[in-house]
This record gives structure tokens, sequence and C-alpha cells, in this order.
């Protein structure tokens, strides 16, 4: 795995890696967009689409290997869907790669460019680099059972997002003008401090990479996250908003 970590700090990669994300954001934020990403189905569209050229390849390989006229046909079949699902998993992990952070970028490049060992380079972006996965999932288990003391109810700005911390927890606080919304206070996409994001049309738009979440609750309304954000259960006691997260724990 050593050499694969190289790749992380391989800048000459960097050439490379700045126009490509230009050529895959041309493709502007949206539901096209959104769908390459997942959102529709809760996380990376990507590893699933991979999976339909690599099988079909195999089986056609294994069809060959039986040397049988009787299945030329079935072989060019099945390498014929592998090319269009292939061109539809590129699509999406260009999706994906183009809203990474610089390391995961670089070892996306020679994934991309070196699909015989691609499924390894994969495998290093998602479980070494956390590349895709729901950065948000540990908040549940952070967070003990029950009400906690937060900060107090006065003076908070209306529709602004303000930061509060809930022991080790970053969390944010957004109050509409009706209603008090906690939500945990990294995006779920790559962290990005949502408490640093704005708030519009009943979003909260992380500053990063311009993910949209509900902030009624934490869905996301456009991608590149596919995953929802937390969100707390709010009271004020006392003139202090406490909070709940149901599941914590």
């Amino acid at each position: 795995m050593r050499p694969i970590s190289q790749l992380e700090q391989a800048t000459a990669l960097d050439r490379v890696v700045a126009p490509g994300q230009r050529i895959a954001r041309a493709l502007r934020p949206g539901p096209v967009r959104d769908a390459l990403h997942g959102v529709w189905l809760g996380h990376p569209l990507h590893p699933v689409l991979a999976q339909a050229p690599v099988g079909a390849w195999m089986s056609a390989a294994v069809l060959d290997a039986g040397s049988s006229t009787e299945g030329e046909a079935q072989r060019r079949r099945l390498v014929a869907f592998g090319l269009m699902t292939a061109a539809a998993a590129a699509l999406a992990g260009a999706a994906d790669w183009s809203e990474q952070h610089e390391q995961q970028m670089r070892v996306g490049v020679v994934h991309a460019a070196a699909n015989v060992t691609g499924g390894l380079l994969g495998g290093h972006i998602s479980f070494r680099l956390s590349g895709g996965a729901n950065q948000a999932e540990p908040v549940p288990h952070l967070v003990e059972p029950g009400w906690h003391d937060l900060m107090p109810a006065a003076g908070l700005p209306d529709g602004d997002p303000v930061k509060a911390m809930l022991g080790d927890v970053p969390l944010v606080v957004i109050w509409d003008g009706s209603a008090m919304h906690v939500l945990a206070g990294r995006c779920s996409h790559l962290s990005g401090p949502l408490f640093e994001g704005e708030v519009d049309g009943g979003c909260l738009i992380c500053p990063w990479h311009g993910t949209a979440f509900r902030i009624a609750d934490g869905s996301v309304a456009r991608g590149p996250a596919t995953a929802p954000q937390p969100v707390l259960r709010t009271r004020i006691r006392d003139g202090v908003i406490q909070v709940c997260l149901p599941d914590a724990g």
C-alpha cells in the first residue's frame, strides 16, 4: 500500500488534476449532476455502476475461454454492454472526483488511467482516504443519549448559522424566525464547516463544495453529498437551548 499512499503526495499529478477538474465541473450543479453523485440513491453511484462493466467483461472472458462459436453473439453483447455501462460509471466517477480533496484527486487520476489496477486504487480512495464515505456517520456515536444544554437562546441572529460545541462535536444552530434548527456542524461529504455556510431557501449551503442540506430534516437538496446531515431535536428551558439526538449513543 505504500506506493499507492505516495500517489497522494505526487504533486506532479496536479498538472492533470487541475484541467480535469475544470472539464468535470463543466456540468453545473443541478438534477443531472445530483443523479451522477447518487443523491437519489443515498450513497455514491459510481461504485454501483462500476460493477456492471467488470461483471460483463468477466462473463465475456469466461465464454471466450470456452472457444465456442455458438457463444460469439453473447460475448459481443456482453462486451457492448460493458462499454456502455463503463461510460456511465466514468461519468459518475468524474462527478465525484471533481469535488474531492487534492490527495483523493491525485489517486483518482491514476485510478482512471489504469483501470487494470483501478479496483485497488478505487478501494484506496474509498477506504484509506474515505472518498465518498459519510463523514457525519460517527456523530450519533459521539453524542450521549438524552437532552443537553447547548447555549443561551438570546441573541441568536435571524437566519445566520452559528457554531456551537456539544462536547467535542461541532454543531450548527440556525434560528429562522419561527423555529430553531440544530444540525451536525461538519458536512457529510468532506467535513466542510457548515457553520461557515449560508442559509438560502430553507437550505444550509456548505461553503466548500456547495451541498445544500434542508435545515428542517437534514436531507440533501443538492449534491455532491449523498448522505443526510444529522439533525438534533431542540427545546428551550430557562433561556437555554437544549438538544437531543435521536438514537444517540
